[in-house]
């Protein structure tokens, strides 16, 4: 929504359609791509970036025909071309990708790929497909998985669509599953599980936990059982709600960590899980979606296996399978 080139002097951009709806850092982070993400959290921490006259918070959403000032830039590198994702990436990201109509195109994310840059890694699935459909004038995530999670990620080709699972994400109109292995037994059939999850408080890597009281956000998932091996469980999980790590903080309160998980997890089993079954990562895919767009009145249902090194490590449990 910007032709502006020169920021060292103050500018102004007018939010219009396209943008509307978008979280102001989500938005700059693309707008100022010459800066590093810290230096664009800093300038919304001083205020020199400022929506109709006023400071304003990272979260803050942008409202159409809203003005957003932009104080002059004094260290703008001279170069300001974008670090391209290397070919490999690309090509990773390239051969993920499952499903592309007129709306949308849904991957098949790898393991260990985020879904956007940051300070650890400059390039995640939406830079990377930016970069390699140049011709889209409009694309976005609509919504998040974690890096280490593999499997079905949506993005959206138009702002109507975006819209749409928006609102289908709040309103039950989209059913996302999971599979999941679990350390231990998980008992009866299909249990619906229902609490409230917050925030860690303190520096380091962000947490959630389960909260005593109603603070937190409500955070609802249906486990069912797919099998059952001596010391693990393999459950499938269908999300009722899209809080962040809600299935890894639920199962892990349970008493049944994610195998692979570093956050959540049990650092012994992982280790020896990692050395008797041949996987070092986080045993959580997403392998199906159902849901219809509004404004098309296409329906999608879409589902993949469980990546490759996730069914390997299952191979190796089958000989001690109980049901």
């Amino acid at each position: 929504m910007s032709q502006i080139t020169d920021y060292s002097q103050v500018s102004f951009i007018t939010v219009t359609e396209a943008s509307a709806g978008q979280r102001i850092d989500n938005f700059l982070l693309k707008e100022l791509k010459f800066l590093p993400k810290t230096a664009v959290y800093k300038l919304l921490r001083k205020g020199e970036i400022r929506v109709d006259k006023k400071r304003i918070k990272p979260t803050k959403k942008l409202v159409l025909g809203e003005i957003l000032r932009i104080a002059p830039i004094r260290d703008v590198p001279e170069e300001t071309e974008v670090q391209q994702a290397g070919s490999r990436l690309v090509a990773q990201i390239e051969a993920s990708i499952i499903l592309e109509d007129d709306d949308l195109i849904i991957i098949n994310k790898p393991s260990g790929i985020a879904v956007h840059g940051g300070t650890d890694n400059l390039h995640g699935v939406i830079e990377v497909i930016r970069q390699l459909r140049p011709d889209l004038a409009y694309i976005e995530l609509v919504h998040r998985i974690d890096k280490e999670t593999s499997g079905l990620l949506l993005l959206a080709k138009n702002r109507q669509t975006l819209l749409d699972l928006h609102e289908a994400f709040k309103t039950d109109g989209i059913s996302k599953y999971y599979q999941a292995l679990v350390f231990g037994n998980w008992r009866g059939g299909e249990r619906r599980i229902s609490n409230h999850l917050q925030r860690t408080e303190g520096k380091g890597p962000q947490k959630m936990r389960v909260s005593d009281n109603e603070e937190g956000k409500l955070s609802e998932s249906v486990f069912s059982p797919l099998a059952q091996f001596e010391n693990n469980s393999l459950l499938s999980v269908k999300l009722l709600t899209g809080r962040m790590h809600q299935i890894r903080t639920q199962l892990a309160e349970l008493e049944l960590p994610i195998v692979g998980d570093s956050k959540y997890g049990d650092f012994t089993l992982n280790r020896e899980f990692a050395r008797t079954n041949k996987l070092k990562r986080l045993f959580l895919h997403a392998y199906r979606v159902e849901f219809k767009l509004k404004h098309s009145g296409k329906v999608y249902r879409q589902e993949i296996p469980l990546a490759d090194d996730l069914q390997t490590a299952l191979n190796h449990l089958n000989n001690n399978i109980k049901i």
